[in-house]
């Protein structure tokens, strides 16, 4: 079983599959698998998530982390735990949803917009925080936020980032991204998952290999 930090840390993607049905949820899974994403995440607010994350687990979880999303509450950390998720990520702050995800052994990602919130998850044990929306708030806001969140805590860019941005939000100091429309929609087609899927491994290798030669 794969971690979270050495599997983010290979391909600093998490893609996020919103309004997933779980038929599906394994054939668009091995899409992104093969593209090179590692890191898949159901929302919970999709249809019948935990039937998804649980196949997701049973078929991919020996090479991929398999999490769950808009994850609100310490009763859905446990229901998402014991679906087989390894990660669970939320769009707000809840100190209780992440002492209970660390509890139980899985990695939490809160979601942040201001240096408050930020301390706030750190506080409560968060390595990795998740700016959202992204795209509401730009680059020069993480750049600022960077400035004052401690270096071991990355900072990851969610909603309204596509692969055209990612240059933009890596300097800004951006650990990863988290892509959702921009990668995955319900009514793409798998070969529509497949290219854009390849056009965000792309750009990020590109990035990662322009920060080894720089």
């Amino acid at each position: 079983m794969s971690s979270f930090s050495d599997t983010f840390r290979e391909m600093p993607v998490i893609a996020i599959l919103r309004g997933i049905a779980s038929h599906s949820c394994v054939s668009v899974a091995e899409v992104l698998y093969r593209a090179g994403i590692r890191i898949i995440e159901v929302p919970l607010n999709s249809p019948d998530p935990y039937t998804s994350i649980r196949l997701l687990a049973q078929h991919l979880g020996s090479d991929c982390v398999i999490g769950a999303g808009t994850v609100l509450t310490t009763t859905e950390v446990q229901q998402a735990h014991e679906a087989g998720a390894q990660l669970v990520v939320s769009p707000n702050v809840d100190a209780e949803v992440i002492r209970q995800a660390f509890d139980l052994g899985i990695d939490a990602i809160p979601g942040i917009a201001t240096a408050t919130e930020a301390f706030l998850a750190i506080h409560a044990g968060a390595t990795k925080l998740k700016l959202f929306p992204a795209a509401t708030y730009g680059p020069a806001h993480l750049k600022a936020l960077k400035a004052v969140v401690p270096p071991k805590v990355g900072v990851i860019a969610v909603g309204g980032v596509g692969a055209s941005d990612v240059q933009s939000w890596i300097d800004a100091g951006a650990a990863g991204f988290g892509f959702g429309s921009e990668l995955f929609k319900p009514t793409y087609s798998i070969s529509e998952i497949a290219q854009r899927a390849g056009e965000i491994v792309a750009a990020l290798a590109f990035q990662q290999d322009r920060s080894r030669r720089l």
